[in-house]
């Protein structure tokens, strides 16, 4: 019998650690403007379980060499899905750095980006006790329909609905913004780090007006 396998959900990863040194500086200001803006907070549960969003960074030229290669990265992501890609302008919708508190216990819940077409990650500072991100099965049919597992299968097969990743600094990891996603809590003990971004593909007649 021929097993055909279709509607595959492809998660790109790729060691860049040339951009590491140069980014974690760069974000260091961002991440402590806002722990400065969220004093309070930190005061109040000693930073224990909450994570520090900086301000967007899209315009931040300390970031335009990577912002970059993201975004080429990401054009040919969408490519190799079959798009046509000549008819679009890929563009930022927004980036960020954040940090997980340094005494542990961040985490987010398992959510998706809406009409984001590329999103990703990039790990700057982690540990064997970081939290990792978790990607959920995305086909709601098969969410619906799940069966139990065999009880020692080992490795990623079709039923698989959960699959993390361990962070390491210098990961790159880019994925389809309808793509359910969550970070486990985190037990590292020590601040956690990564800039995170979303990108749309515009058609080209209307991407002249966006701003």
């Amino acid at each position: 019998m021929d097993i055909h396998e279709f509607f595959k959900t492809p998660i790109w990863v790729e060691q860049k650690p040339e951009f590491l040194k140069s980014l974690i500086k760069a974000s260091d200001k961002p991440i402590k403007s806002a722990r400065t803006r969220d004093k309070e907070i930190i005061k109040s549960n000693k930073d224990f379980g909450y994570s520090h969003h900086s301000t967007p960074l899209i315009n931040n030229n300390n970031f335009l060499d990577f912002r970059n290669y993201v975004g080429s990265k990401s054009w040919e992501f969408l490519d190799q899905h079959g798009y046509d890609m000549k008819q679009y302008e890929l563009m930022f919708s927004e980036m960020w750095v954040q940090e997980f508190s340094k005494n542990g216990g961040g985490h987010h819940s398992a959510h998706i980006h809406w009409n984001q077409h590329v999103s990703g990650f990039y790990f700057l500072k982690a540990n064997e006790k970081t939290s990792m991100p978790v990607f959920h099965e995305p086909r709601t049919g098969a969410r619906a329909t799940k069966l139990k597992m065999k009880p020692k299968i080992k490795g990623i097969v079709n039923g698989t609905e959960l699959v993390h990743f361990k962070p390491q600094p210098g990961t790159l990891i880019i994925f389809p913004g309808y793509l359910e996603h969550e970070f486990s809590v985190d037990h590292g003990k020590e601040p956690f780090r990564f800039i995170h971004w979303n990108l749309q593909a515009i058609p080209k007649e209307f991407a002249k007006d966006v701003v």
